[in-house]
């Protein structure tokens, strides 16, 4: 596969961390390798806490030259001035968050496994739609992103789509050349060693 067609990679933080190490821990992962954004998905609602994650990550993001998006908060983007939103509520929110963030932020937008709720999210004018999880994951209801929704998008649907949730090697080097982004999470954060484990879950790409 030609280089061009490599999907790029999408770093989405832990749903909790430790502000005194995560963006130490977040650099040394954003220098092992290229990213082409990177998520704030935090699971608390705490404006505070959000508010402290995103300067601390900001920094990090900037230093490496990796677009920055925040899940859900629309205003937060605004007022933080970050690169944009994520919303995961599929299309739902996808018009008024255009309209608030402007033509030149990211807006993107998670549709689970519904391959027509990334449809409609692309005509109300998300950049990208994050479709998952593509393999086993704790939390949801058991239910997978098939190999063949991922096929069917790159040969009809020209909007970029991120293969997301419990990836593997295997699941890498599977969807490789029907995705444009892996968003990788707790696939490497529950590693004892972050690096290591996106080097082995990246492998394929190599």
């Amino acid at each position: 596969m030609a280089d061009t067609d490599q999907p790029q990679l999408y770093l989405i933080t832990p749903p909790d961390f430790d502000l005194g190490s995560y963006p130490e821990q977040l650099a040394r992962v954003l220098d092992s390798t290229d990213f082409a954004c990177l998520r704030l998905s935090l699971a608390t609602r705490d404006e505070d806490r959000l508010l402290r994650a995103a300067d601390a990550v900001r920094e990090v993001a900037h230093r490496f030259d990796v677009a920055l998006v925040i899940d859900t908060h629309v205003v937060l983007a605004q007022r933080l001035g970050l690169d944009g939103v994520h919303l995961t509520d599929g299309s739902r929110s996808v018009r008024v968050a255009r309209k608030e963030l402007g033509p030149d932020a990211i807006v993107g937008a998670f549709c689970g496994t519904s391959r027509h709720d990334g449809m409609v999210a692309g005509e109300a004018g998300a950049d990208y739609v994050a479709l998952g999880p593509v393999g086993s994951v704790a939390l949801g209801d058991g239910s997978k992103v098939e190999f063949d929704v991922f096929e069917w998008w790159s040969q009809v649907i020209e909007l970029p789509v991120v293969a997301e949730g419990g990836l593997t090697p295997e699941l890498v080097t599977q969807l490789a050349p029907v995705t444009d982004f892996f968003g990788i999470g707790e696939e490497i954060w529950s590693a004892e060693d972050p690096v290591a484990a996106l080097a082995l879950l990246t492998a394929p790409l190599r």
